[in-house]
C-alpha cells in the first residue's frame, strides 16, 4: 500500500470517528431531553392530584358553610313542633276537664231529681292528664265544706232575742250578719213594729245605741227600704235596722222622736224617694222646690226636661 494511500485512509478513520461521535452526542442529548420530558410529566402527575384534593377541599369548605344553618333551622322547626303539640294537649285536656265537670255537675242534678246519685260512664280512654281533670270534677262536684259562723253572730242572737221577747214574737222578718258590709248584724224589722223596736235599741242597757249614725232609702223597684244604723258608744257595738214598704204607697214611722238626728235624714229621703213617715214633726221637702213635681231618686222618676 502506498503511503498515500495510507494517509487517505487515516483520514476517513478520523471522519468516521467524529461521525459517530456527534451521532452519539445527538443521541445522548435526545435522551437527556427525553429523560426531562419524563421526569416533568412524573412531577406534573405527582402535584396535579394534590391541587385537584386542595380544590375539591375547598369546594366542599363552601359547602359546608353554606349548609351549616341547616340543622339550627331543622331544629327550631321541630322545636316549634313540639310546643305546638303541647298547646294543643294543655286545650285537648282542657276541654276533657270542662266536659267531665258538665257531666258531674249534670249527674248530681239528676241524681237530685230522682232521689238517686247514678255515676256517669267513665270513657274508655283518657289522656295522660285526664285523671287531674278527673280529680278536678270530683272536686267540684263535692259538697263544699260548712261555713263558719261570723264572729258577731253571738250578738245578733242576742239583740233578736230581747227584740222578740220584749217587742213581739212576729216583730223580725229577717236577721242576719252582714258579711259584706264588715259583718254588721242586720235586722229587718216588720214595719207596725218599727217604732217600739227603735225605742228598745236606744233605752236597753244591753242595747244602748244612743246614736243614730245615718238613715238612708233605697228604691229596689219592688219595694222601698230604710236603713237605720246604729252605734252604741260605749261598747262600740253596731246594728242596722232595715224596715220595707210597700212601693206604690211607702208609709213608715217616723223615729225623730227617738233620735233627733234622724229629722232630717227623713225629710231627704222624703223628697227624694216620696216614703211618707209618720209621726214626723216637720215633714216636707228638704231638697226640691216645694212645688217640685215627682221624686228624683226613684227608679220610675221622669224629668220635665229630659235635658235638665
Amino acid at each position: 500500500m502506498s503511503e498515500h494511500q495510507e494517509d487517505t485512509k487515516d483520514v476517513t478513520s478520523r471522519e468516521t470517528g467524529e461521525v459517530e461521535k456527534k451521532a452519539e452526542g445527538e443521541a445522548s442529548e435526545a435522551a437527556d431531553k427525553a429523560d426531562g420530558k419524563v421526569i416533568e410529566a412524573d412531577k406534573a402527575d405527582s402535584e396535579a392530584p394534590v391541587d385537584k384534593v386542595q380544590s375539591e377541599a375547598a369546594q366542599v369548605g363552601v359547602k359546608a358553610e353554606g349548609e351549616a344553618p341547616a340543622p339550627a333551622s331543622e331544629g327550631a322547626a321541630s322545636e316549634a313542633t313540639a310546643a305546638e303539640a303541647e298547646r294543643e294537649a294543655k286545650r285537648q285536656a282542657a276541654a276533657e276537664a270542662r266536659a267531665a265537670r258538665a257531666a258531674a255537675k249534670a249527674a248530681a242534678e239528676a241524681g237530685g231529681a230522682e232521689g238517686g246519685a247514678p255515676a256517669p260512664a267513665a270513657p274508655a280512654e283518657r289522656p295522660a292528664r285526664a285523671p287531674r281533670a278527673a280529680a278536678g270534677a270530683a272536686a267540684d262536684a263535692a259538697p263544699a265544706a260548712p261555713k263558719e259562723p261570723s264572729p258577731l253572730q253571738p250578738q245578733l242572737d242576742a239583740a233578736a232575742a230581747l227584740v222578740r221577747e220584749l217587742v213581739d214574737v212576729d216583730a223580725i222578718e229577717e236577721a242576719y250578719v252582714n258579711e259584706l258590709g264588715s259583718h254588721m248584724p242586720t235586722l229587718v224589722i216588720r214595719p207596725p213594729y218599727l217604732r217600739r223596736t227603735a225605742e228598745l235599741f236606744h233605752a236597753h242597757e244591753a242595747l244602748g245605741c244612743s246614736y243614730l249614725r245615718n238613715v238612708s232609702g233605697v228604691d229596689y223597684e219592688t219595694h222601698m227600704e230604710v236603713v237605720y244604723h246604729l252605734v252604741n258608744m260605749a261598747s262600740g257595738q253596731r246594728y242596722a235596722l232595715k224596715a220595707r214598704a210597700d212601693r206604690s204607697d211607702p208609709v213608715l214611722d217616723s223615729v225623730t222622736p227617738v233620735w233627733e238626728t234622724a229629722n232630717w235624714n227623713e225629710r231627704e229621703i222624703y223628697d227624694l224617694l216620696g216614703i211618707h213617715f209618720k209621726g214626723h214633726p216637720d215633714l216636707r221637702r228638704i231638697m226640691m222646690p216645694d212645688d217640685w213635681i215627682g221624686h228624683p231618686l226613684r227608679k220610675d222618676y221622669e224629668p220635665l226636661d229630659p235635658e235638665v
